[in-house]
């Protein structure tokens, strides 16, 4: 989606079964006034499928570019850079016992819209990723918006002293020479929160 889309202008259309409307009311009811709804997210795409991630929303969360959307009695917020590979998902729930969600996404959109999307994520399963593999690390395509690409790093890449060194010289100098309509690469990857980097980066 460009980068001046208005989320409030796209349509995304979102079908609870009956199943799950029930069992997300009785989560949500258990959680008080303090819950705005539910936040659906794309986490990522692993072996061509979509991984999907629902979560409570609490009250006052809500950021300016997201979509929400009421579908069969409940509040869904979808940040808009996702939003487009959202629409049309079918959410049911199946009770597999206790500690297994027993949600169930099927998503009939494809795995990318844009094209420099397609290429860019066969950049990274043909070449990036199995090259950096060996340090336990990983990159996951997050969009593309206008000319810049947004990238995050996990696994022994996130919180590494040597990150930065990946990024630039690796991953984006890749991505800018491969892929035409690309001007800028964009790491939005939280460092700090990695738990296991492959270099340590040194204290200041």
């Amino acid at each position: 989606m460009p980068a001046d889309t208005d989320p409030d202008e796209q349509q995304v259309e979102i079908v609870f079964t009956p199943e799950a409307v029930d069992k997300l009311n009785t989560v949500l009811a258990a959680q008080g006034q303090a819950v705005a709804g539910l936040r659906l997210q794309i986490a990522g795409r692993a072996q061509g499928q979509f991984e999907h991630v629902l979560s409570i929303e609490p009250r006052g969360a809500r950021s300016e570019t997201e979509v929400v959307v009421d579908a069969d009695g409940l509040r869904v917020f979808i940040d808009a850079r996702t939003a487009r590979y959202a629409n049309g998902i079918r959410i049911h729930f199946e009770d597999r016992g206790p500690n297994v969600s027993g949600l169930q996404f099927l998503n009939p959109n494809p795995l990318w819209l844009d094209e420099r999307e397609i290429q860019i994520q066969e950049i990274f399963d043909t070449h990036i990723n199995p090259a950096i593999a060996s340090h336990g690390g990983w990159v996951s395509l997050i969009a593309v918006e206008g000319t810049t690409a947004y990238v995050q790093l996990g696994g022994g890449c996130q919180g590494c002293g040597q990150a930065d060194v990946t990024l630039k010289q690796g991953i984006a100098a890749t991505i800018l020479e491969e892929v035409e309509g690309i001007e800028r690469v964009v790491d939005e990857t939280d460092h700090d929160a990695g738990e296991n980097p492959y270099f340590k980066p040194s204290k200041k």
